[in-house]
């Protein structure tokens, strides 16, 4: 079936290149599904530029101009650009922008640095992360159906947030149209390696293709009164074992728990719509903005996840790693995400007033198997089978509402906003099962050598509260000079709750052999719960706080200044002011727990910036930037409680003796722009970081977890170069040719960064103990997650008067640090590579109704995911799979 479907996707490819002439000749003069002809491309964001009171407006499609009047060094994303990538979120269109990469499918590295060093804005406003292990919002829950430019910043100005190390990524919604639109569309897909292949699954519930549960998953009537109690869940004084059956039994078993094959896992599919209009009241205007959208994406993996815990040397001297944990695994995710946008604005005189209300569920359904052996926990010989079946829903939404308003010389803009977020994991199961020789079969008797069953649940409440005022006044003087200053307050409060669960015999014994021999819902059933005394011991706590409460609350203010000092010679510059306090309680949730302890950070930085821009030419500029900014911890790394990292398959627990991150940034670039969007950039950059926070491992139990330390410094430098250049092809005399242009968009960054541990320095364990720096960090080892060298390279024809464009995309990225390695061993890299992807985009008519069809060919290289350990001449995969080639076929219809 893989070959099939592979062959049938380059069959559609080729078949569509070879169609080009046809669909040249026959599609409209206008195209389909730009809604407003005259597009708004604005950037929005505080203090995006004071020339205009924080905003930059610019009407038209000449992005170079944002760019190059912007008094920082930016790069933007325009509406036309994300429609060119075809990506169906923004986390995928942005690792275009010169010096972005994107780890994880969902969160972006600027200039190599992880995400806690950038920050995501939605209309210049903050949001909350519905990820336990992250503060920063993950990228992938906005579908670019509702974002319509993307601007980031690379160098700090001090109207923007100081938590700023690489830069700061500012979203922009949908706004006012120009004209009433109204469009429907939707798109079918599939993966080589996924679609109409085997798969495995689980049930769940009937409603689970909606990305909402209809109820299965809801924590029982005696789970929740036993927790309400405050008593730990077993069988003893305080819950007799009548009581604790009947709890155990009111779990639903086998539509949670029983992983079946699918021989034909279904395709990918999408519905979308986006209506707006405008209306004049009076002088005045009144516009609406309106969209929606429902996904569901299927993903299958199978490979390889190996562990090491040391190092071996071999009988020649030479050293090692051989796999203490070696499995085959094989594993199917069930993506579904349903979004929903409704943008107002008011525009009167020279003032405008908009409210931005988003929402977006995403839902991951998966269920995972693993085979292998297990040295460390089982035995040399004993081969394991492992379960796991999960239900992750993550949450968002905002309300936002933004005044914009001039009086003359004077501007003001006041910004606020209400936003929740979410993410629930109920019956997160897993199992293991020993090979047992006697029996020449797999066994599970509950007694935790090597055999287990497990269930959790975990639920996190995030709830940001953001406003900001700011005021730009033009001064009247021989030379333009702007001066402006603001006040901004953000606080964001957290309650992350996980209750964990075993299940074990109430008499302490071993199940008889042909009970322990049961597949896992029959070995979980109500007939053996009340039989062999098979139910549930409550282990919330064991290994962590089961309970946490966080809340970071942040005063701001600033003043900032941009001037002509000379004749084409611009200082832009000022002063932040934060006072920030940041908290997490641990707390038990059992009457006999002890207190633990807690963690306050309370500091107040003054943080410089400014930026000098040198316009030696009409078309040519420099710019010099220095700055000193913050990166504080998150909260989850500040938690003392475990959590299942989806993305890795890996636990982390966080580490209390954090502290705050403080960066000396400096940049500089060039700037050449020339024809009607060309351009030529190279910029350097450098950046010293005192107590950056680094991701670490740590053994526990014969499990290795994640952790986090500070790292006594590290500095990173860097270059980066773009050229865009379109070159039109009438000259050519090629028919097919006339009215098309030649786009080459390229660009590369170039990043060395080094950790600086020398004698005597110091960091913080877990437990609070003082060791030497060297015991964890290894002198001149790079920063996790960066990539030495990042190229992006984009090839496509796209025609002048019409929609009708072809995109050939290439990104490269080097290999990058993930996570320090344990014991000793070598750290642990990822392998992005190279991929190819191709996108066509073309407008058409049916009947009268305008159409835009796009197609999409993805990761045509095949290029699979790694993620090893490499020492002398072995090597070991943490995670070792396919990824396969991606095809998509979707239709937007414009009435």
């Amino acid at each position: 079936m893989t070959n099939s479907f592979t062959r049938s996707g380059l069959l559609l490819l080729s078949t569509a290149l070879a169609g080009l002439p046809v669909l040249a000749q026959t599609a409209p003069e206008a195209p389909a599904s730009t809604p407003p002809p005259e597009e708004e491309v604005e950037v929005v964001g505080p203090g995006a530029a004071v020339l205009e009171a924080d905003e930059i407006v610019v009407r038209g499609t000449r992005i170079p101009n944002v760019v190059r009047t912007t008094p920082s060094i930016v790069s933007v994303l325009s509406s036309a650009e994300i429609a060119r990538t075809g990506e169906g979120d923004i986390a995928g269109a942005l690792k275009r922008v010169t010096g972005l990469s994107v780890v994880g499918g969902k969160y972006v590295y600027v200039r190599g640095l992880g995400e806690r060093y950038s920050s995501a804005l939605l209309n210049g406003l903050p949001l909350p992360s519905p990820e336990p292990l992250k503060r920063v919002v993950p990228l992938d829950l906005f579908p670019t159906s509702v974002i319509s430019s993307s601007l980031v910043q690379k160098t700090f100005a001090p109207s923007f947030p100081g938590e700023f190390g690489g830069g700061v990524i500012n979203l922009t919604t949908r706004s006012t149209p120009a004209e009433r639109f109204f469009q429907v569309g939707g798109s079918v897909g599939g993966n080589s390696v996924t679609t109409g292949n085997l798969g495995y699954t689980y049930f769940g519930s009937r409603t689970d293709f909606t990305g909402f549960d209809d109820g299965t998953r809801r924590l029982p009537t005696a789970l929740r009164d036993a927790k309400r109690s405050g008593q730990r869940l077993e069988v003893g004084d305080n819950f007799p074992l009548p009581f604790v059956q009947a709890a155990t039994a009111s779990l639903v078993n086998t539509p949670t728990t029983l992983i079946q094959r699918n021989p034909n896992i279904p395709a990918d599919m999408s519905l979308d719509f986006a209506a707006g209009n405008s209306w004049d009241v009076g002088e005045n205007r009144f516009g609406l903005v309106v969209s929606g959208s429902w996904d569901n994406d299927w993903r299958t993996r199978g490979g390889l996840q190996q562990t090491a815990f040391g190092v071996t040397v071999n009988p020649d001297g030479t050293r090692g790693l051989n796999p203490d944990q070696d499995y085959r695994f094989f594993s199917t995710d069930n993506n579904v995400q349903v979004s929903g946008l409704l943008g107002l604005a008011f525009e009167f005189g020279e003032h405008k007033v908009r409210a931005t209300n988003f929402f977006v569920r995403d839902t991951l359904k998966e269920a995972r198997m693993q085979r292998g052996l297990d040295t460390v926990n089982v035995g040399d010989d004993d081969e394991v089978i492992r379960s796991f079946t999960s239900w992750f829903e993550r949450q968002l939404y905002t309300s936002q509402l933004v005044g914009e308003f001039r009086f003359g010389d004077l501007s003001l803009t006041a910004r606020g906003a209400y936003a929740e977020s979410g993410r629930k994991s109920p019956y997160e199961r897993s199992d293991s099962y020993r090979f047992d020789a006697r029996v020449k079969d797999f066994v599970n008797d509950l007694t935790q050598n090597g055999n287990f069953a497990r269930i959790a649940f975990s639920d996190l409440q995030d709830q940001v509260i953001g406003a900001n005022l700011d005021a730009a006044y033009k001064l009247a003087l021989d030379r333009p000079v702007t001066v402006s200053g603001g006040y901004a307050f953000y606080d964001n409060q957290r309650e992350s709750e996980r209750r964990d669960y075993r299940y074990v015999r109430a008499n302490g014994a071993a199940l008889p052999l042909e009970v322990a021999q049961q597949r896992i819902d029959y070995l979980l059933s109500d007939f053996n719960v009340y039989t062999y005394g098979v139910v549930l011991r409550e282990v919330s706590g064991a290994e962590g706080a089961a309970f946490y409460d966080a809340s970071l609350r942040v005063h701001a203010g600033f003043l900032q200044f941009d001037a002509e000092v000379l004749d084409a010679v611009t200082v832009t510059g000022g002063v932040r002011y934060e006072d920030a306090v940041q908290k997490v309680s641990p707390r038990g949730v059992f009457a006999t727990d002890p207190p633990l302890p807690q963690t306050e950070i309370k500091r107040g930085y003054f943080l410089p910036g400014g930026t000098i821009t040198w316009n030696f030419r009409d078309d040519m500029q420099l710019r010099v930037s220095g700055s000193r900014t913050v990166a504080r911890p998150q909260f989850r790394e500040l938690a003392p409680q475990p959590y299942l990292d989806i993305d890795t398959d890996r636990t982390a627990f966080g580490n209390q003796f954090l502290v705050d991150s403080q960066l000396l940034n400096a940049d500089g670039r060039y700037e050449w722009y020339f024809g009607e969007a060309d351009r030529v950039t190279v910029g350097g950059f450098y950046k010293r970081i005192n107590n950056p926070i680094e991701t670490v491992t740590f053994e526990s139990g014969g499990t290795f977890l994640i952790t986090f330390a500070n790292a006594p410094t590290a500095r990173l430098i860097g270059g980066e170069v773009e050229v865009v250049k379109q070159f039109p092809l009438d000259a050519l005399g090629i028919g097919l040719l006339d009215a098309r242009r030649f786009l080459i968009n390229a660009n590369y960054t170039y990043t060395d960064s080094r950790i600086r541990v020398r004698e005597g320095d110091t960091t913080i364990n877990t437990q609070g103990n003082v060791i030497p720096a060297k015991d964890v960090f290894i002198d001149g080892a790079p920063l996790t997650g960066q990539s030495r060298h990042i190229a992006n390279l984009e090839l496509g024809l796209n025609h002048i008067d019409r929609l009708s464009e072809q995109t050939l995309l290439i990104g490269y990225a080097s290999d990058r640090v993930t996570q320090r390695g344990p014991t000793g061993t070598p750290d642990y890299k990822e392998r992005p590579g190279i991929q190819l992807d191709f996108v066509w985009r073309e407008a058409l008519e049916l009947g009268r109704t305008p159409v835009e069809f796009k197609f999409e060919a993805r990761n045509l290289t095949n290029t699979r995911f790694e993620e090893y350990q490499e020492l002398e001449k072995s090597r070991i995969f943490q995670n070792l799979y396919e990824r396969g080639r991606s095809f998509s076929l979707s239709a937007t219809f414009s009435f």
